[in-house]
């Protein structure tokens, strides 16, 4: 297993458009980081509407030009997915669709919901039937179970039971409705596209179609789209929640190209470089990046202590999550298969690798390994963000507190166990600094300090809903 956390989902939705499947198709593609196991997409023709979901990446599940002509209409959301709830199960795939009374309904969703489990059995208890062991089908039965005559009191009805993480894009046969949760932890944007409206997880996806980038999504926001326009709702004013977006969609999840809480990416992750090579200088020959995440860092890393930065480490770009591995003929094939090592720039140097996180420490101390396989004097491990010390219930994927290296072990414990000649981690105060007010941002990973409370069955030692 790679020793990365990892992202449940991205969505993306489209509203008035006449190619809107294949802009989302485009709009998926954009989202890939954020899931790779399935994906789908459910478009509206105003009548019906249709779906077409799999298992694997975009370009495999929509590889067939025929599919579109099964996704007609104007108006679509789509969805890619890794599985944090409920497993990695073709049921599961989203967008979820569903006819009930007053229609169809389908709904993507990015986060996590914390009570969940202890809805499902309310609801499970009342006579609901689930076909999926998702969270997020958990919304739609609250919405099913509505008296209220407008869809979006139905869908705000159903979210004020709900605890957690959660962007969502809904559709049905005549609207699109977009919404946050209160919090703001999981993000999500408004766009524009010859005069229809987009939304997305991250705004890269609005560059690749050609969409104007208009604002974030508001933590609280409710957009609602239909042929009228667009109206904004904030239903949630009542919950006093402060904002809490996660501060690791800046360090690692998002692509660095986005626009995400009112700054680029790619510049919050020069800054945490530059911040990090100023807590934790090292006499060093070169700086080089474990790719892609730490790219941006290490380049912040060398312009400040001006150390050449070059490609030590090649990823191999066409491997994906999964793959069949020898007998142990070849140790450590999982980070060989994905990364190797520039002999010839390495040899006889003193390195100072840079990377975002270190979860559980098994893949840095394979990486160090090959590093010094390749001949580097001394290598130096430089880390852009805290000690993660605590699992994510907001939906990112983190081993277990125990499985996490940081949450039992001294910093000089970890450099011992990866073999590192030193090893530096961000401080606190040095994240704060640079992205301005860590206390707008959920650092529950490395502080435990969560925003929103979880009822007793989700306390286990262990990430319930993982």
């Amino acid at each position: 297993m790679f020793d990365k956390l990892h992202d449940e989902c991205g969505v993306f939705g489209i509203f008035g458009h006449p190619e809107a499947a294949n802009l989302t198709y485009l709009g998926l593609y954009a989202l890939q980081h954020r899931g790779q196991e399935s994906c789908g997409i459910v478009a509206s023709d105003g009548m019906h509407l249709k779906a077409h979901l799999g298992m694997g990446l975009v370009a495999d599940v929509f590889k067939r030009d025929d599919v579109f002509k099964t996704l007609p209409g104007h108006a679509a959301i789509g969805h890619v997915r890794y599985s944090t709830a409920g497993g990695n199960d073709m049921k599961n795939c989203q967008p979820i669709m569903v006819d009930y009374s007053r229609g169809s309904i389908a709904v993507a969703h990015n986060g996590n919901l914390v009570n969940a489990l202890e809805l499902r059995n309310d609801l499970e208890k009342s006579g609901s039937i689930f076909s999926t062991t998702a969270d997020t089908e958990t919304i739609i039965h609250l919405i099913a179970r509505s008296q209220s005559d407008s869809l979006v009191e139905r869908v705000c009805e159903s979210l004020r039971q709900v605890k957690g993480a959660y962007s969502l894009a809904f559709l049905t046969e005549t609207r699109m409705i977009a919404v946050r949760d209160p919090s703001g932890f999981r993000p999500l944007s408004l766009g524009k596209l010859d005069g229809t409206f987009v939304v997305s997880s991250e705004s890269c996806a609005f560059d690749l179609i050609e969409a104007e980038y208009i604002r974030e999504i508001e933590p609280g926001e409710m957009i609602v789209i239909d042929k009228k326009g667009m109206k904004s709702h904030f239903p949630f004013q009542q919950q006093k929640v402060r904002n809490t977006p996660c501060i690791f969609e800046y360090i690692y999840f998002a692509r660095p190209d986005s626009i995400m809480f009112g700054e680029t990416v790619y510049d919050v992750r020069i800054r945490l470089g530059r911040q990090l090579a100023r807590e934790h200088p090292v006499a060093a020959d070169m700086v080089i990046p474990i790719p892609d995440s730490g790219t941006p860092a290490a380049l912040g890393y060398a312009k400040e202590t001006g150390i050449p930065w070059e490609l030590g480490l090649i990823r191999n770009h066409y491997v994906g999550r999964t793959f069949i591995e020898p007998q142990s003929s070849i140790r450590h094939f999982g980070v060989k298969i994905k990364l190797n090592a520039i002999k010839s720039i390495i040899k006889d140097k003193r390195i100072v690798v840079i990377d975002d996180s270190i979860v559980r420490g098994t893949t840095s101390r394979k990486i160090i390994k090959m590093i010094r396989a390749a001949g580097a004097r001394e290598v130096h491990v430089r880390i852009s963000s805290p000690p993660t010390d605590y699992p994510c219930y907001y939906g990112i994927d983190t081993p277990t507190r125990n499985e996490l290296i940081a949450s039992s072990h001294t910093v000089e414990d970890i450099r011992k166990y990866i073999t590192a000649d030193s090893l530096g981690y961000i401080s606190s105060n040095g994240l704060k600094q640079v992205i301005g007010s860590q206390d707008c941002f959920c650092d529950a990973c490395f502080t435990g300090n969560y925003p929103i409370t979880f009822p007793a069955i989700e306390l286990a030692d262990q990430p319930a809903l993982f």
